[in-house]
């Protein structure tokens, strides 16, 4: 599940303490848990597409407040998010981040504004895909249920919430499996985990406490979009694309992943210059979106430049997996939630060929 270059919430406080206990015990079990399969519970087309759009409706159209934990490899880190919608489903998001450096994601339906204190630097970009937990499809133009099985799974709470819990097992091995718990009531999703091989837990994330269904606060998120106006501004401009006509050939992608996007985008420091200074060069790339309707990846083409050291090479942090290769005088950068050799693919698929010269 997109997650996305990024850039993304019980009573009294022993029944918080121990609620985390539970969630960070369930952590240390799942991957113990994961390769205990019950005998064949395949849902139907029909009952498995209602439970997947639910999931994904309730993420858009509930009220929740709650924290998210975040788990990819051995990294972890925490979030405070809340989320409101009005009768005409306008969306209103606040993302804070709880570990490290303070930052916080301000989201008005498509328009996301990310804020860097230390800098008063706001950037500014528009948001296409709502595939960020706790949504779920990235796309309705690829039918994820010719791709994945979808089977019902024993119930389990999750941050004290009753959910009902299905696996998504791929037909193929050119995807991970997925596992989600989704409150039994409204369908919000409480957690969901990308499996690797051998039931492997590679990355996880869930609420670890949510209120559902809480009274909508949008205005403090509008008044904090309105608040960051007066610091720095970096507007993210995607411009349409076609690789094809700058001379780029990508081989035919594995079955199920469709193209969902080109664009032109600015790559660079989204930092404010330096009194006096001039602002720091910014880089455009090129960049190709895929996606199974679950998950997906991103294929980036940057010209070379000495400004950029870059490296071919191969990297991986939990479900990510990341190629990096040249061709001709372009770095070609493959990024993907999916299993290493479906990354390869992608990567070696990559051809450059001038294109000709109209006189």
């Amino acid at each position: 599940m997109h997650k996305g270059m990024s850039p993304a919430n019980v009573a009294g406080v022993h029944g918080r303490k121990g609620l985390r206990r539970s969630f960070f015990l369930a952590l240390c079990l799942t991957a113990a848990a994961a390769t205990a399969q019950p005998s064949d519970n395949t849902l139907n087309r029909r009952d498995a597409t209602a439970w997947l759009n639910k999931i994904h409706r309730a993420a858009q159209r509930e009220n929740y407040v709650g924290t998210l934990i975040y788990q990819r490899g051995s990294v972890m880190h925490a979030s405070r998010i809340q989320h409101y919608s009005d009768l005409v489903h306008n969306e209103y998001e606040r993302l804070e981040t709880l570990d490290g450096k303070p930052r916080e994601v301000l989201r008005q339906n498509d328009v996301v504004h990310s804020l860097i204190p230390e800098a008063k630097l706001v950037v500014v970009e528009k948001q296409e895909a709502k595939d960020r937990f706790p949504a779920l499809l990235a796309t309705n133009k690829s039918d994820v249920l010719e791709l994945y099985d979808m089977r019902k799974l024993p119930a389990e709470r999750v941050a004290g919430v009753e959910c009902e819990v299905f696996s998504l097992e791929p037909h193929d091995a050119a995807r991970y499996a997925v596992r989600l718990w989704a409150d039994k009531g409204s369908g919000l999703l409480m957690r969901a985990q990308t499996i690797g091989e051998g039931g492997k837990v590679l990355e996880q994330v869930a609420f670890s406490q949510v209120d559902i269904g809480v009274p909508s606060d949008k205005q403090r998120i509008l008044s904090a979009i309105k608040s960051s106006q007066s610091w720095s501004r970096y507007e993210v401009t995607y411009q349409p694309a076609n690789v094809a006509d700058e001379g780029w050939i990508i081989g035919s992608p594995l079955k199920g992943f469709q193209k969902i996007r080109e664009v032109r985008r600015p790559l660079g420091e989204l930092r404010p210059p330096a009194q006096g200074s001039k602002p720091g060069q910014v880089f455009e790339v090129l960049q190709i979106v895929y996606s199974d309707g679950l998950t997906g990846l991103s294929i980036f083409i940057e010209p070379v430049s000495e400004q950029r050291a870059r490296r071919e090479g191969v990297a991986s942090l939990g479900a990510t997996q990341v190629v990096v290769r040249r061709v001709a005088d372009y770095w070609i950068t493959v990024v993907g939630e999916v299993p290493a050799a479906t990354v390869r693919q992608f990567a070696a698929g990559v051809e450059y060929r001038p294109p000709k010269t109209v006189h």
